[in-house]
């Protein structure tokens, strides 16, 4: 079976529909999506409407990201937040106001996690780690500390994303761990849209990171045009990914 796993859209319909129209060529048989649907991006709306019409027909597994559950749970953004990420605490503020109430109840009542079995396969699907929804695997982090994180899960492979970064480890115990990257806003130098792709069979898989054009000058253009303060800078990055200050 040929799954694919998607996270961290952050509304980038752009990157979204091209990604899927990739998971169409590559004849995945399902897709896993590890949330982050659409805080701080250029279409919120449109994209969680996407993710949950494929979610309602029953092709794709989804979870909640840490901005899902922000969008899902809060009415008021925190004033450490505006503090601390200005630019992101304007974002979430305008996407509040915009999402319909129905979306945002969608998005409250996602699984935080989910664990699945393919082929005799143990797969826990997470967003940032199995101890918390925000937590980094990302790279260069040794292997004991990876080893920490996931200490007690007995899944063969964990699907993460959060960070945008994409990476994958093997503990000592023989599990792997697979940050899949991210769909709408890359933080690497590469501006590519980034999933990845599992081929599962006889208790056996192989995982590859798949990096894909899309029209990110337009995805930018969108993004600048919102009506918070900070649009054009996180629009920015879009095009130049490194150049992160929010």
């Amino acid at each position: 079976m040929k799954i694919a796993i998607i996270s961290d859209i952050h509304g980038n319909m752009q990157a979204l529909e091209t990604v899927l129209d990739d998971i169409k060529k590559e004849s995945c048989d399902k897709i896993f999506c590890l949330g982050d649907l659409a805080m701080a991006g250029p279409e919120p709306v449109k994209a969680i409407e996407l993710i949950k019409k494929i979610y309602e027909e029953g092709k794709l597994e989804l979870i909640q990201g840490n901005t899902d559950e922000m969008i899902g749970g809060y009415d008021l953004v925190s004033e450490p937040m505006k503090s601390k990420f200005p630019i992101l605490a304007n974002a979430l503020e305008n996407d509040l106001k915009i999402i319909p109430e129905s979306l945002k109840k969608f998005l409250k009542n996602l699984s935080k996690q989910k664990e699945l079995e393919i082929e005799d396969v143990k797969i826990l699907l997470v967003h940032g780690s199995p101890r918390k929804n925000d937590e980094n695997i990302a790279p260069d982090l040794p292997i004991e500390k990876i080893e920490e994180i996931i200490a007690g899960v007995d899944a063969d492979v964990i699907f993460c994303g959060h960070t945008h970064i994409p990476c994958g480890y093997q503990t000592n115990k023989k599990q792997t761990v697979i940050n899949v990257g991210s769909v709408g806003r890359p933080f690497t130098p590469n501006p590519q849209a980034c999933y990845a792709i599992a081929e599962f069979s006889d208790g056996a898989f192989d995982v590859l990171h798949k990096f894909v054009d899309y029209d990110n000058q337009k995805a930018s253009e969108i993004l600048a045009k919102r009506e918070f303060i900070g649009a054009d800078k996180l629009a920015q990055i879009l095009i130049k990914p490194e150049c992160r200050h929010m």
